[in-house]
């Protein structure tokens, strides 16, 4: 290219073979790189937690969200403050009660949100797949039946997330991004845990990642990542460490920071994998662990 080149032929030149819809424009700003404007995003385990942490920051994102959970009802003082975000936003807030394991209904959730979504003139753009469980057993006494339980919300329940997600994408031609909640427990074994179940489907959570993201990128344009958390300080981690105060200690040896985590520390990362900025990435993970793993 010669020095004279304008910069039209410059981006030209650098999206060379590059359909359109898959491009970033050169001179796209920071903010819309991050922005979820005009979109609408589900997630799972979006009653309490992690999941209800994420549906704020999709909505700070600008984006309208879909909040599933098998929660009858989500937590009240987190819900309340997305309502004031929402409505201060003119943004679509939702709450629908689901059983990730239950596909019929799981499907049936998902043709609501693409209805509201339309109705929003917002199309759905992806989800957080983030519904989850723990369980804190020893492998000697490790119940069949428990271990299979796990699977079937961690992995199955995942999967299904995902399938549905994609199924809407593929029908209303959106090439859009999900997010499948790992854990740096996929990739390590946790100090003082005994959690071979869990542990074993976060694993198998990242491996689902990369297999769909091979099958979705070509012809569908559909990106998947995993975002995978070290610790944090949830009510589920803290239900744990009630009944195991000396986990603390042991987390806190390998916490490079000098703390453990917050679900507002995974509010940028998710916004990241699900937005434009994250364009050229799919079948990747995302760990952010405070450097646990490094330390391993």
């Amino acid at each position: 290219m010669s020095p004279s080149a304008t910069q039209s032929e410059a981006d030209l030149a650098m999206h060379a073979g590059v359909p359109e819809s898959q491009q970033t424009p050169a001179n796209t700003s920071h903010t819309a790189l991050f922005s979820l404007t005009k979109k609408t995003v589900a997630i799972t385990g979006g009653g309490r937690g992690l999941g209800i942490t994420l549906a704020g920051a999709v909505l700070e994102a600008g984006g309208h969200v879909a909040c599933l959970d098998i929660l009858p009802e989500p937590a009240a003082a987190e819900w309340a403050a997305l309502q004031k975000t929402a409505k201060a936003s003119g943004l679509g807030l939702s709450y629908h009660r689901a059983d990730v394991t239950d596909e019929a209904a799981l499907a049936g959730v998902f043709d609501e949100i693409d209805a509201e979504s339309a109705a929003l003139g917002a199309p759905f753009y992806g989800c957080i797949a983030c519904a989850g469980i723990q369980q804190k057993v020893t492998a000697l006494e490790y119940p069949q039946a428990d271990f299979e339980r796990i699977q079937r919300v961690n992995v199955t329940g995942a999967f299904l997330t995902a399938k549905h997600a994609a199924r809407v994408l593929v029908k209303n031609g959106v090439r859009g991004s999900i997010v499948l909640i790992a854990s740096m427990s996929g990739q390590v074994a946790n100090r003082g845990l005994t959690c071979t179940a869990y542990n074993t489907s976060k694993a198998a959570v990242q491996q689902m990642c990369r297999s769909l993201a091979q099958e979705w990128g070509h012809p569908y344009g559909i990106r998947v990542n995993t975002l995978s958390p070290g610790y944090i300080r949830t009510a589920m981690t803290d239900d744990l460490l009630a009944t195991a105060p000396e986990l603390e200690k042991i987390w806190m040896a390998g916490a490079l920071l000098n703390r453990l985590g917050a679900p507002e520390d995974f509010k940028a990362p998710a916004i990241f994998l699900l937005s434009p900025g994250s364009s050229f990435m799919t079948g990747a993970d995302l760990r952010v662990d405070g450097g646990h793993c490094a330390s391993a």
